[in-house]
Formats: C-alpha cells, sequence, structure tokens
C-alpha cells in the first residue's frame, strides 16, 4: 500500500487501550493516521458509532480503517454495512493476508480481547503491506460485490 493514503483509526471503549498502541506502531511504519475516536476512554459508548465514522470516511477517501472493539464482530458488521467497505474480522497472518489479496479489504477489525498488542501489529503490518491480487477472477468478484451493494440502494 501507499504509505501517502491515510489509515482511519476508530474504537470503542473495549478497543481503547489497543487503539492506543498502535498509534506509534503505524507512525514508525511510516504510515499517517487520524484518529476517528475517541479521544478518550468511555465507558459507555457504542461501536456503531464509531465503525460507521471510520466506514464512510474510508470509502469517500479510498483509503483503509482499522477498527478495535473486544471480539470485532460487531465493527466489522457494521462497517460491511456501508457501501464500498470490505471489512475483515482477523484473528491471524494468514487470514488478513488472504483478505487483502482476494477481497481488497480496506477495513481491518480486531477484537482486543482475542488478539494481543504484539499479535495485532504483526496482523496490521501484513495487511498493510498486502496488495490486492492481479488475477482477473478476484477483481470479478469484487466487482459483484459492488454490484450487490448498488442493488441495496
Amino acid at each position: 500500500m501507499e504509505n501517502n493514503k491515510k489509515i482511519y483509526l476508530g474504537s470503542d471503549h473495549a478497543g481503547f487501550e489497543l487503539k492506543e498502541k498502535i498509534k506509534d506502531f503505524l507512525k514508525d511504519l511510516g504510515y499517517q493516521y487520524e484518529d476517528l475516536g475517541p479521544k478518550k476512554y468511555e465507558a459507555g459508548d457504542d461501536y456503531p458509532d464509531y465503525a460507521s465514522i471510520v466506514a464512510k470516511q474510508t470509502a469517500k477517501s479510498d483509503g483503509r480503517g482499522i477498527l478495535i472493539c473486544s471480539s470485532g464482530v460487531g465493527m466489522c458488521i457494521t462497517a460491511n454495512k456501508i457501501n464500498g467497505i470490505r471489512a475483515v474480522d482477523a484473528y491471524n497472518v494468514k487470514m488478513v493476508q488472504k483478505s487483502r489479496e482476494h477481497n481488497n479489504t480496506n477495513i481491518l477489525c480486531i477484537g482486543q480481547d482475542y488478539i494481543n498488542p504484539e499479535l495485532a501489529k504483526e496482523i496490521i503490518k501484513v495487511w498493510l503491506e498486502t496488495d490486492f491480487s492481479t488475477e482477473e477472477k478476484h477483481h470479478r468478484r469484487v466487482q459483484k460485490i459492488a454490484d450487490v451493494e448498488k442493488e441495496r440502494k
């Protein structure tokens, strides 16, 4: 991925600690990021609020987003409701690599309760550095996803 594209970050209370830890990691890798919230720990916040903010900004800017909650599932479900978003809730490196190569995912969801910070960093690095496949079949399939989105309008 080109390092000039911004990474949009978001979490809820259950992912806030990990979100804060990965900011320096992204800087060290040479990526710019924008933290779309929360800016401080908020015990009663709701993951759909931040997932939708990050997903909309990611879709609008053709960038990438990282969302963190307790399991990653709620963030992933919410993000995938936004047209143009292909979010993955990844728990290992191989899964995230395939999500980029085959599905051109643009949002990575992580579960802070299931992924330790070191594994999260490894997953993020692979996700950022893996390109979308050049194989026609993968482009055709991602286009079919976009076509399904158009039908929902």
